[in-house]
């Protein structure tokens, strides 16, 4: 069944995830911002299959993202570069999102969309005066789609234009009061920061971003010294954020590091992120109560091509071997392991940690539910566990290898005293190892 064939897509009613229904919804995003102005239909079918045969079922896609707004074919959205008029020229950009909504449709995935990136506003393409006109031609035309989820924003403070964005937002709600809205804030920030009491927010976002602990100012234009705090890689830190404002609601990572692309995003000459990277920043986040995850590539994320296309941020695979890679692989190995077990009933559980959580790389991260424990250490640790905080009296403990998902059997034990657990030793190729435990 299609997720919407339970229901339509709902917050919870202890405001910690989503439910189709009473179904709870992990969510497992992609990151496809260029999409629309990149790809065929032929491209885009290819796309969302080999992303719904991998788990994933959000795609999160720009409808304006550059401009002049144009798919594959170079037919303007708009007529005389008006976003007010838009271009039904048949065959043209609308019927190129018609049929990625209708081909997402019957794969079963959402469409993340931004109706624009943050740039339509600052150029003024989009302003308080005509931006419902935009937003109630759009939410016309997709009102019947049930796999809509409208995203504002796109890499930018809700300070910034306060007003408009809370425009578009009321006008997106008002319009398809059956669908999420939430807003994609500036790198290093999280929605709450901007809207803890909006009614039109349904779920929280945040940008972890792409930089490393030490790269707190780049002197480039995405410095977020401003705003108070810096978590570094620390993105199970946005989560604990959320739940102190005073408004909860559910949240995830709708940007991390992307994999393959460099750290600090805008020197080539860094480091690249890799699959391991991803891991972490997943993990941590949804362990620590995150109600999904978005991953991104830097080269599916533009739907870079080879050869003569330009290529930003170092970007040098071709998106269609992108697809392929570890990292998303992983991924699909994260969502799998949580739509197995009742995680809609867990929370992070560090109290259930006998050794010390441990900072930066070193920490080790728990959650745990109605009949389960999961913990995750990054770089290997031993894990020692308080038995008598476990949810049951005996348990069967498993190690999971992140990177094949492959679950390996330890033992049952009886939980009533202290327990603790090493890696397993062999000539593996990562460090991270994720230990379960369940009736």
């Amino acid at each position: 069944m299609k997720p919407w064939e339970y229901g339509a897509l709902r917050v919870s009613d202890n405001k910690k995830y989503m439910q189709n229904g009473d179904k709870p919804f992990f969510w497992l995003g992609d990151t496809a911002w260029l999409l629309l102005c990149k790809c065929t239909k032929e491209e885009i079918a290819d796309y969302l299959e080999n992303r719904a045969q991998k788990g994933y079922n959000v795609i999160q896609i720009t409808i304006s993202h550059k401009w002049p707004t144009e798919n594959a074919e170079h037919v303007n959205a708009f007529l005389d570069n008006d976003m007010c008029k838009p271009n039904l020229t048949p065959g043209g950009f609308w019927e190129t999102l018609d049929y990625t909504v209708k081909k997402a449709e019957a794969l079963g995935l959402y469409c993340g969309l931004l109706p624009c990136w943050s740039g339509r506003y600052k150029a003024k393409d989009l302003r308080e005066d005509n931006v419902e006109e935009y937003i109630t031609f759009l939410a016309n035309r997709y009102k019947d789609a049930p796999n809509i989820i409208w995203i504002t924003g796109g890499d930018c403070k809700g300070s910034d234009g306060f007003d408009f964005w809370t425009l578009m937002g009321r006008k997106l709600k008002e319009l398809n009061p059956d669908k999420l809205v939430t807003f994609h804030p500036f790198g290093r920030t999280v929605t709450s920061d901007y809207f803890p009491d909006s009614e039109w927010i349904d779920f929280y976002m945040f940008q972890s971003g792409h930089r490393r602990y030490d790269q707190v100012s780049l002197k480039k234009w995405d410095d977020s010294a401003t705003m108070g705090y810096y978590y570094g890689e620390d993105s199970w830190r946005y989560i604990d954020r959320v739940k102190e404002c005073g408004n909860p609601k559910p949240v995830l990572d709708g940007e991390p590091s992307y994999e393959h692309i460099p750290q600090g995003l805008h020197d080539p000459s860094q480091p690249f992120w890799q699959d391991y990277d991803v891991r972490r920043f997943a993990y941590w986040s949804v362990l620590a109560g995150a109600c999904g995850f978005t991953y991104g590539h830097g080269s599916i994320m533009q739907f870079y091509k080879g050869g003569d296309d330009p290529a930003a941020y170092g970007c040098s695979i071709p998106w269609k071997d992108a697809i392929h890679s570890s990292g998303n692989d992983n991924m699909a190995k994260l969502a799998a392991l949580m739509r197995s077990v009742a995680w809609e009933t867990g929370e992070a559980a560090q109290q259930l940690l006998a050794c010390e959580e441990g900072e930066k790389y070193q920490r080790i991260s728990a959650f745990a539910g109605k009949d389960f424990a999961i913990f995750y250490s990054y770089t290997g640790r031993n894990i020692a566990v308080k038995g008598g905080l476990l949810p049951l009296s005996q348990m069967r403990a498993y190690w999971m290898d992140p990177v094949s998902g492959t679950k390996s059997y330890i033992g049952t034990f009886d939980t009533a005293g202290e327990l603790e657990f090493k890696k397993p030793m062999g000539t593996f190729t990562h460090t991270d190892w994720l230990l379960i435990l369940e009736k």
